[in-house]
């Protein structure tokens, strides 16, 4: 028996998946979104100190990832949280600690940035959650392209726990993954998680 597996390129996924997520109706979104917290809720967070995460442009339907800071500050109240502001014009990001009263400010990508406060080191990071389009059975993900997010990671400590967060499962394969690409320990789905370094140990 043959096993076909479907390839992709990253242009391919990324037109394909975005359009998937903007034609899903509002209730629909707002029910993968509590089923996404479900999951997320299942895992352990007592381990981690600071936990980068992305808060998302509500006009391309990301993950509501307010929700599960809400609940991990309550949850996990010595786990801290860092955001980071983009520059578009170079792909890179700052980093700074974000407290429950930082001021934040939308780019002019719909980006809810925090406006000021204490900057942060990639390397002071040990649990990043990421920001997808789609990603494949092997953890590699596409985003929207500008690889700001695998600099990012590279610039983090060895030991830094990497966990995608989709509104949808895998593709099989894609097609065009290069050596800038950085896979991820983890995704997490409203439908289930994905622990891919636990895979590659077995």
């Amino acid at each position: 028996m043959v096993i076909q597996i479907h390839l992709l390129t990253k242009k391919d996924i990324r037109k394909e998946y975005l359009e998937k997520r903007l034609n899903l109706p509002d209730d629909v979104i707002a029910t993968l979104n509590r089923e996404l917290l479900n999951q997320c809720q299942l895992l352990d967070y007592s381990t981690f100190r600071m936990a980068h995460i992305f808060l998302p442009i509500t006009e391309k339907k990301e993950a509501d990832t307010y929700a599960l800071v809400h609940w991990a500050r309550e949850a996990y109240p010595k786990l801290q949280w860092a955001l980071s502001k983009s520059d578009m014009r170079n792909a890179t990001m700052e980093h700074y600690l974000w407290k429950p009263e930082t001021v934040l400010v939308r780019n002019a990508y719909g980006i809810p940035e925090p406006a000021g406060g204490l900057p942060l080191l990639p390397a002071e990071m040990d649990l990043v959650f990421v920001p997808m389009l789609a990603f494949d059975k092997s953890g590699q993900r596409v985003g929207y392209g500008k690889g700001m997010y695998d600099r990012f990671l590279k610039e983090c400590l060895p030991t830094v726990t990497t966990i995608g967060l989709s509104l949808f499962g895998p593709v099989d394969a894609i097609e065009d993954v290069n050596a800038n690409d950085v896979p991820l320990h983890m995704v997490i789905t409203p439908q289930t998680i994905y622990d891919f370094k636990k895979s590659k140990e077995c």
